[in-house]
């Protein structure tokens, strides 16, 4: 990865740090002195453009930052809230940290870990208030795959690039040259959306199963993101896995204002009650059933699946074995 990419990488990171570990809103000019990286803006305009860039990007991958202020008479700022995402006492899959995917998983990169660590040091002597148990929250669950860091280079770059590719129903690996347009974590997975030339048509690819190094073919500048393309989207909605594995459509139960993280993939079809407990039905696009099972699970009594019954026999048994488990320990 170039000096220009792995300097922007650091500086999400740092950013997603810094606004997870304060309890304080904190005004786009303090962040600026705070957080390394925006240090650098030629200007007071070039630091704004920067910093809209990387809200942008870091919500595009799942991570929506929350604004207010600390007083009626402060500026507006920014945060992210921990109760958005701290997990409870169960064990939950790994789709329950994607809002802090970027985070994790960069964390745990070699090329970053130092970077990151001291990112904290850097706040709390700038005397922003740090939330140490915050920093428990974002400790590598899933380790960043190889290809990560070229993939995402070359999108800010503009390049194509060529690997190989190995589908999970077959040993055989091919060649794949692709346009990127951005890189994504969706259920516990990072993925790579844009223009597969070899289908001439749009595609996404695990990253897992790159099988080789990524190397850049091409012009620099010379890939464009179409302006009506939503990556998450493109790889929420697809129909037929890349595993070859066909989606399955589920029907869920929500209590009212929480699972927040199945509403964002969900679509509301009607309100109901269960047991006295205001919800909602919901409709979701599952690409892997048998991950879902777990991811659903890790919700509790906050999600019930009402269709498909294999689906919704897998979540209780899950959740009964949990209990079990819960029972021996006492």
């Amino acid at each position: 990865m170039g000096e220009v990419s792995t300097a922007r990488a650091e500086r999400l990171v740092n950013l997603v740090l810094a606004l997870l570990s304060t309890r304080q809103y904190l005004p786009a000019e303090r962040i600026r002195g705070i957080v390394p990286g925006y240090g650098d803006a030629a200007s007071t305009e070039a630091f704004f453009r920067m910093f809209e860039r990387d809200k942008a990007e870091l919500r595009e991958l799942g991570i929506p930052l929350e604004t207010g202020s600390n007083s009626a008479f402060d500026p507006e700022g920014y945060r992210i809230a921990r109760r958005d995402y701290e997990l409870g006492d169960i064990d939950l899959a790994p789709d329950e940290a994607t809002a802090v995917a970027l985070a994790a998983r960069l964390w745990d990169s070699p090329d970053l870990t130092g970077q990151a660590r001291g990112a904290l040091v850097k706040l709390r002597a700038a005397g922003v208030e740090v939330d140490d148990q915050a920093h428990a929250m974002v400790e590598p669950r899933v380790h960043t795959e190889p290809a990560f860091a070229p993939l995402l280079a070359a999108v800010q770059r503009g390049e194509a690039v060529r690997f190989d590719y190995r589908r999970s129903d077959s040993p055989e690996r091919r060649t794949r040259t692709l346009e990127p347009w951005g890189v994504v974590s969706w259920r516990g997975r990072w993925y790579v959306v844009g223009h597969d030339r070899d289908r001439d048509a749009p595609r996404c690819f695990r990253l897992s199963r790159i099988s080789s190094e990524v190397a850049a073919t091409g012009d620099r500048a010379a890939v464009r993101r179409p302006d009506d393309v939503n990556l998450l989207d493109f790889v929420a909605g697809t129909s037929v896995s890349d595993d070859g594995a066909s989606a399955t459509t589920a029907r869920l139960w929500l209590a009212e204002g929480r699972a927040a993280g199945i509403r964002r993939h969900a679509r509301v079809l009607d309100r109901r009650s269960i047991d006295g407990e205001d919800g909602e039905v919901v409709e979701i696009e599952l690409q892997h059933p048998e991950g879902a099972a777990d991811w659903i699970a890790g919700h509790g009594p906050d999600a019930v699946v009402l269709a498909p019954d294999v689906l919704a026999k897998a979540v209780l048994d899950r959740l009964e074995r949990v209990a079990a488990h819960e029972e021996g320990m006492r």
